[in-house]
């Protein structure tokens, strides 16, 4: 007979390496990374907050042990609901350096999601005019769709924006 240790131990490695990458995720889109086993995530999430290992801030969002400010970055925890939708073609993900917030492989083709606050545009746009091509695809998320004409750099797939709800809604540029 196989302990919970043994059932769950690596879910539960996942679980923190995700808290850790994208601190400050709240218990819906934690389950979503695990579509089909929500009851199990929600009691692993149970679990790890009894052990100390992790915890809930009054936010809501969880946040890694010796986190103590459990500060979250509004962008990250936007372009997590992105990653949300393309996580069952995802074979890894993680997150990076400004401006990508993701990096992330879909059927052996590298992906970034870019966050483009309202304000940086400039920056944005001239961070990764400079910045070597990855090759990759870029995913731009924006605070607003009428900050999409400002940004021009190589790679943009396509933009996008997430609501309070962290319901997407995607568009081209039209050229």
């Amino acid at each position: 007979m196989k302990t919970r240790a043994e059932l769950y131990g690596h879910e539960a490695t996942e679980l923190l390496r995700i808290i850790s990458m994208y601190p400050g995720l709240s218990e819906k889109q934690l389950c979503q990374f695990y579509p089909g086993r929500e009851a199990v995530t929600r009691n692993l999430l149970s679990h790890l907050c009894r052990q100390g290992r992790t915890r809930q801030a009054d936010t809501g969002g969880y946040f890694p042990y010796g986190n103590g400010k459990a500060e979250t970055d509004p962008g990250m925890v936007r372009a997590v609901w992105v990653l949300l939708d393309f996580i069952d073609r995802a074979e890894y993900h993680s997150s990076s350096e400004f401006p990508v917030k993701i990096a992330f492989f879909s059927k052996g083709e590298l992906y970034e999601i870019v966050h483009a606050a309202a304000g940086q545009e400039a920056l944005v746009t001239h961070a990764l005019r400079q910045s070597r091509d990855s090759g990759g695809r870029r995913i731009v998320l924006v605070d607003d769709p009428g900050q999409i004409p400002l940004l021009e750099f190589p790679g943009i797939t396509g933009f996008c924006t997430v609501d309070g709800n962290g319901n997407v809604s995607y568009y081209k540029k039209s050229t």
